[in-house]
């Protein structure tokens, strides 16, 4: 099968470089059209210039394809208003949204001044936030819609000096998990992608061999995956060095204790029990714990 996305209008934050970029160009390179979003400024997230973006936009209409350049800031609400009625104007549509804007202010917590965590929770988090909500209703409308969230291994499992960016990209796991359920029967999916890749927010990172290995195009393939119209959802998709996998929240069976019992002392007796993996399970939602915990509970009356 060739996954091509003629007809499809696709916005990609953070595109002038690294990942995004990469994403805008495949999108293209398959048919899709593409709004090319990107301030333009630094790693850190100092300054801003229009012409990353312009430069991405040109190399897609050599190439014979059709993209526009935005240089809205993800955390101005009206700024990615603005971005996404210039594509409503243009063409009629928005079906894939790839959040994928992004800064580093990396620093032991200790050390790590609070407007430096409120600016990287500002970008990656309510800068999803802000572009998800933005095309939600036009998704809704025309009954269709795919949205990728980045997330990051330093959200899903931790990494020191990075306790900013960790918990924005855990963020994502949980804004995934909530719009997968209300878009659903909109035809609206929504999935993760949690990539490895040599790019400027990573070249302190690695040796050069191992840089060889982690392209951003082998990462742009997941995410071309995840953008499709056979795409699944609530995929939290690992992509790097031509490897992928899935990271997957299970929850164990566990265990019941009488009100007599229910003391920390029985829990830490029951640690291994809690813990035993034989029976977990993902779970469909929020609700669905409430019933095992309650069904537990009353069959052990």
């Amino acid at each position: 099968m060739n996954m091509r996305f003629d007809g499809q209008v696709a916005i990609v934050t953070g595109a002038g470089n690294g990942l995004g970029r990469s994403h805008a160009l495949e999108l293209a390179r398959r048919g899709a059209k593409i709004v090319v979003n990107d301030l333009g400024g630094s790693v850190g997230g100092e300054g801003g210039s229009a012409n990353v973006a312009e430069l991405v936009v040109q190399e897609i209409v050599a190439a014979g394809g059709e993209a526009i350049a935005d240089g809205a800031n993800v955390t101005d609400e009206a700024q990615v208003a603005a971005m996404v009625a210039a594509a409503m104007d243009k063409w009629g549509r928005v079906d894939i949204l790839v959040n994928n804007a992004g800064i580093l202010r990396d620093k032991s917590f200790a050390k790590m001044a609070l407007d430096d965590f409120n600016l990287v929770l500002d970008v990656h988090l309510r800068g999803s936030v802000n572009c998800s909500k933005a095309v939600w209703n036009v998704m809704r409308e025309q009954g269709y819609g795919r949205i990728v969230m980045t997330t990051s291994t330093s959200g899903l499992y931790g990494n020191f000096g990075q306790s900013n960016y960790g918990t924005a990209k855990m963020g994502l796991v949980g804004l995934m998990n909530t719009l997968h359920l209300e878009g659903a029967k909109y035809d609206i999916r929504v999935n993760a992608l949690a990539p490895v890749a040599a790019t400027r927010m990573t070249e302190h990172l690695g040796s050069s061999a191992s840089n060889d290995l982690m392209t951003v195009e082998s990462v742009t393939a997941g995410l071309v995956y995840l953008a499709h119209e056979d795409a699944p959802s609530r995929l939290v998709l690992c992509a790097g060095a031509g490897v992928y996998s899935a990271v997957r929240i299970y929850e164990t069976e566990g265990v019941y204790l009488p009100p007599e019992e229910q003391r920390p002392e029985n829990i830490a007796a029951h640690i291994d029990e809690i813990l035993n993996v034989e029976g977990q399970r993902m779970l469909g939602e929020g609700n669905e714990q409430v019933a095992k915990f309650i069904g537990k509970a009353e069959a052990s009356g």
